[in-house]
């Protein structure tokens, strides 16, 4: 990089922001989408240094465009496509983990399975319903909530009720 763009580019530093949104517009024909100074700067120095010392090679440029017809692409696909494919009853792997077609965690056993743990020589007992559970009479949403309720702290309600490490045993 020559001296005369390094000083150009350190110039860069000392402009108030509404110079460096004018020197922005200048160089890109457009206002800046964005009023974060150091994006700003960072935008306005490539762009110099790029006008000084060549931009990017064709090659580079085609590369970037195949790139970009694919960046509408899905990572991954949505709920709604694995409830459609499982059939009802079927396990299911998801990126949140196995799940059964109506959303129930393959790590829970069948509805009326009684869990049982001790817990600091206290004997818990949990019914699992078709939707939550039963703990000494009151229904809960989660293990966790009834893991809560009775150590008063925070738990995973499968690593209480030890069924955190069956999730791939299916």
């Amino acid at each position: 990089m020559n001296e005369a763009l390094q000083r150009d580019i350190e110039s860069l530093r000392e402009l108030p922001m509404k110079e460096l949104k004018a020197r922005y517009r200048e160089l890109f024909g457009e206002h800046s989408p964005s009023s974060n100074r150091a994006h700003l700067f960072r935008r306005v120095a490539w762009r110099l240094q790029a006008r000084s010392e060549g931009d990017l090679s064709e090659r580079a440029r085609q590369r970037a465009a195949l790139l970009a017809d694919d960046a509408d692409l899905r990572l991954r696909a949505p709920r709604k496509f694995w409830s459609e494919l499982a059939e009802p009853g079927e396990a299911r792997q998801t990126a949140a983990g196995p799940q059964r077609a109506l959303g129930r965690d393959a790590r829970l056993p069948a509805p009326g399975t009684v869990l049982r743990r001790t817990y600091r020589g206290q004997a818990v007992e949990v019914k699992v319903l078709d939707r939550g559970f039963e703990h000494n009479g009151n229904k809960y949403g989660s293990l966790s909530a009834i893991a809560l309720q009775v150590t008063g702290t925070r738990w995973n309600g499968f690593a209480f009720f030890g069924l955190a490490g069956e999730a791939g045993d299916e």
